[in-house]
């Protein structure tokens, strides 16, 4: 049975405590936010991810904080129960303290959101720790980060050496310190994750990175199939949408060009005496 009383971050703390799975999805806007929270998510995530998604874009990097908050403000305005966290964009807090905290803070006080989400590891400790301190809470995301997949190279999984494992446990525990309540690990072994998660007191979400993480997240659009030409290792699809709308909407141009739609059912009537005066 789903509690509808509002997630805390003490409550998703309390989960790797309690060795309770947290579960997370993102959503984009205002149906997609109402679906997952109703279905009881534990967080809501407002991924850049929507740039590739949403928007069409081949990667995360064009996404705006404009473009975000508004889409922030559509998954609040659904959002009832689960916890939420905004995707900071490329470049909103890259550029130095003062941005990333006036980035941040338009989450929260336009955006509807409660937390925030940023990409990196040792490079970012200080905007975390200058994040925090103002008063707003961080999730970390390090591993395969989408906004660096030019410097990688193209989207790969990282820390498969014993030096590049150590530099990921390494940059999770900066993370820990400098403030962050969780952090996402992404596209990692999943021997180096269940260290990564072991060496952590708050929770971890993976996301291609095996399932002793403390939690899971997944692409909306991913879990429902909505694309057919690629679908990541790590995902696994738990319906298909693509098809079922494709065959939905041809259904629905078969029927109007045979004049099948709309029926007499789906048509709003006028009595025979009006439609008589009206032809008089």
């Amino acid at each position: 049975m789903i509690n509808n009383q509002k997630i805390t971050i003490p409550e998703i703390k309390d989960k790797k405590i309690n060795q309770q799975p947290i579960t997370m999805l993102t959503a984009y806007d205002f149906p997609g936010a109402r679906l997952v929270d109703k279905a009881g998510v534990d967080i809501i995530l407002v991924g850049d991810s929507l740039g590739m998604t949403v928007m069409g874009y081949p990667t995360t990097i064009p996404v705006t904080m404009d473009e975000m908050i508004h889409h922030c403000k559509m998954v609040a305005r659904g959002t009832e129960r689960a916890f939420l966290i905004g995707d900071m964009p490329f470049m909103s807090y890259q550029t130095g303290r003062s941005d990333a905290i006036r980035n941040a803070g338009r989450f929260l006080k336009e955006g509807g959101m409660e937390a925030v989400k940023l990409e990196g590891g040792e490079i970012v400790v200080d905007l975390v720790k200058a994040i925090v301190n103002s008063g707003i809470s961080v999730m970390g995301h390090i591993g395969l980060t989408p906004q660096s997949v030019i410097q990688f190279g193209g989207y790969r999984v990282q820390g498969k050496s014993a030096e590049s494992a150590r530099k990921l446990i390494s940059d999770a525990k900066k993370l820990e310190d400098a403030g962050c309540f969780s952090i996402v690990l992404e596209a990692i072994p999943a021997p180096v994750a269940e260290i990564i998660t072991m060496n952590l007191s708050i929770p971890t979400i993976g996301i291609g990175a095996g399932n002793k993480c403390d939690g899971q997240v997944l692409v909306f659009h991913d879990l429902l199939g909505f694309y057919q030409d690629f679908t990541p290792r790590f995902v696994k699809q738990y319906a298909n949408l693509n098809k079922s709308i494709t065959d939905a909407v041809k259904q629905y141009c078969q029927d109007v060009q045979q004049r099948k739609f709309p029926s007499d059912k789906h048509s709003f009537k006028i009595s025979s005496k009006e439609l008589q005066n009206l032809k008089d």
